[in-house]
């Protein structure tokens, strides 16, 4: 039923290509039953009475019923490839609009091999099966019924052979596809295994190198690879019995229909051009039911592609738009979490309790705390990655939750603790958050964030390809980049998640230096490592899993926190004073 629904509904914006298909395919199976009649006169009324006009004036019939037959085919196969293709398309669209909608939990539920390969190759699956069903969806059933009427109108005394061979076919077909349905599921699966191995190796190649585990990684793919290959293989043994089965009984039927009909033929009971005619009809009848079996052979591995696909569709984001949002707030930069606490779907204890602060433009808050403290969970609620579960998150005198996403968004400048950048230009990526941002500009943000000289050093200067990811540069070039990304969007409100922990110190205090006069007038929160990052910051965070211990300046921490004198002294006098 699943991939009934997902079909119509796919196919539903296109019911003209459809409705084209349905009358060419017609059209074509109409031409193909009225071949056999012509060739069975063209013997009996023709050759056997050496008429030969009547061999030329049906002859030509043939040839344009040929004619008709050829063009229809080519139409509805067309139609049918172009809605098929639109089909595809839509619902790899589908597909990644709804991702797109996907807080941090729902990508980590799914993960991102697998959301690959349901919007690649799980749409193909169904995408294929439209194609083909178009293709059959007049022409078997038409053929099968029209091919059964026509050949006991030319012999009923062999109908029998008929009641014999269409069961066994599908008898025969019917097993081997229960045997093999079961096994498409596995192969997708496996297929979204692969894609795991391969994603992480390419990512982690560096990390490879430098522990040289290519030899572990290189086991670990062909493992991944041999699994999908034996389940290929399985699949593809049972799925190569049915083309010599069909084949055997299509020439076994033409055998009995001669065997048969020979005496018959001797006693002057049948002619010999209804013996031609009834092996094309019956040949025609078992073509009719290979195009169901080949139909029922895609629908198990289509269905299991469907229902990965509609999980996708169906699961709607735990970051829930608001029904009314607000599209304009009166203040700006300010920031107030009222005891908020965060708990994943399924886990035991909360990652974030009773969390609560103020902050306002012109501030900067720190965030520091052991790993696994929820630093970087509190950082993701601001910008609603991810919704607290209890409590409240207000910016701007609103709930985050009632804001226009479009409105909260485009107030926040977020460098992840993860830099990332897209392929393109670093010109491109510098933009992504201010389009229209001049040369200028983000020369003088890259100047801020200490990346103008490398950038400079550059052959194409703002223009030098960016790889996926940023691979072709640095992790501290690239960490730097991440940074001016955010300077050139100039929002009200910045989220460093652990932002500078690329960067050496020297780099870092003149980062930070530079980085004053430009957020005077926002709300700066830092998530950091080094306490000489945050030694500056208006107020202090101490976190201890999931809860903010202690809060304060710098100064004041250090006579008040045991925890953060702690991290101070694990850090050394030098690098606090630095």
């Amino acid at each position: 039923m699943t991939l009934l629904r997902l079909s119509l509904r796919a196919l539903r914006p296109y019911w003209p290509w459809v409705l084209v298909v349905i009358v060419f395919q017609l059209i074509g199976v109409l031409a193909s039953l009225y071949l056999p009649t012509l060739n069975a006169d063209i013997i009996d009324e023709g050759v056997a009475q050496g008429d030969v006009p009547v061999i030329w004036r049906l002859g030509g019939w043939m040839l344009l019923v040929t004619l008709a037959n050829i063009l229809a085919v080519i139409v509805a196969n067309f139609a049918a490839a172009r809605a098929a293709m639109q089909v595809g398309r839509d619902l790899r669209s589908r597909v990644f609009d709804q991702v797109a909608t996907y807080s941090a939990q729902e990508v980590g539920r799914f993960g991102a091999p697998s959301l690959i390969t349901r919007s690649t190759n799980d749409v193909q699956q169904v995408q294929m099966l439209v194609f083909f069903t178009m293709q059959f969806l007049v022409q078997a059933p038409i053929t099968g019924i029209g091919g059964i009427v026509l050949a006991l109108r030319e012999e009923a005394g062999l109908a029998w052979l008929i009641a014999v061979m269409v069961p066994l076919m599908l008898l025969a077909v019917g097993l081997i596809i229960w045997k093999a349905a079961p096994l498409f599921r596995v192969m997708q699966e496996r297929i979204d295994a692969i894609n795991l191995v391969l994603r992480e190796q390419i990512t982690g190649i560096r990390v490879l190198r430098a522990f040289t585990r290519e030899d572990f990684e290189r086991e670990r793919y062909e493992h991944a690879n041999e699994l999908l290959t034996d389940t290929n293989r399985r699949v593809g043994l049972l799925m190569i019995l049915i083309n010599p089965i069909i084949m055997f009984l299509l020439n076994v039927s033409s055998v009995l229909v001669l065997w048969f009909a020979a005496p018959r033929v001797d006693a002057g009971q049948m002619q010999i051009g209804s013996i031609t005619a009834f092996i094309a009809y019956l040949i025609q009848i078992l073509i009719a039911v290979m195009m169901a079996t080949f139909m029922t052979m895609m629908i198990p591995r289509a269905m299991v592609s469907s229902e990965r696909i509609d999980e996708v569709l169906s699961t709607e984001s735990s970051v829930v738009p608001p029904a009314r949002p607000v599209t304009a707030v009166d203040v700006h930069g300010q920031l107030a979490f009222e005891d908020v606490s965060f708990t994943y779907p399924g886990a035991d204890s909360p990652v974030l309790e009773g969390i609560t602060f103020d902050a306002r433009a012109g501030q900067t808050v720190a965030i520091i705390g052991g790993t696994g403290a929820g630093k970087s969970t509190l950082l993701n609620l601001v910008p609603r990655l991810m919704d607290a579960t209890a409590g409240r998150v207000v910016l701007d005198g609103h709930d985050v939750r009632d804001l226009d996403p479009q409105l909260l968004w485009q107030g926040i400048g977020l460098v992840p603790q993860k830099p990332y950048l897209f392929s393109g230009t670093i010109a491109s990526n510098l933009r992504f958050g201010r389009p229209d941002a001049t040369d200028e500009e983000l020369w003088h943000a890259l100047t801020v964030a200490q990346g103008r000289d490398f950038v400079a050093a550059m052959p194409d200067g703002l223009d030098s390809a960016i790889a996926q990811g940023g691979t072709n540069v640095s992790g501290g070039q690239r960490q730097r980049l991440c940074i001016a990304r955010a300077l050139v969007a100039r929002p009200e409100i910045y989220l460093f998640d652990d932002s500078f922990s690329a960067l050496d110190l020297t780099t870092d205090a003149k980062l930070r230096a530079a980085l004053k006069p430009e957020t005077r007038d926002a709300l700066v929160l830092i998530v950091a490592q080094r306490v000489s990052t945050i030694t500056s910051a208006d107020l202090i965070l101490v976190m201890d899993h999931g809860r903010v211990v202690a809060s304060g300046t710098h100064a004041q921490l250090l006579e008040s926190s045991e925890t953060y004198r702690e991290i101070v002294r694990s850090q050394g006098a030098e690098e606090v004073a630095a």
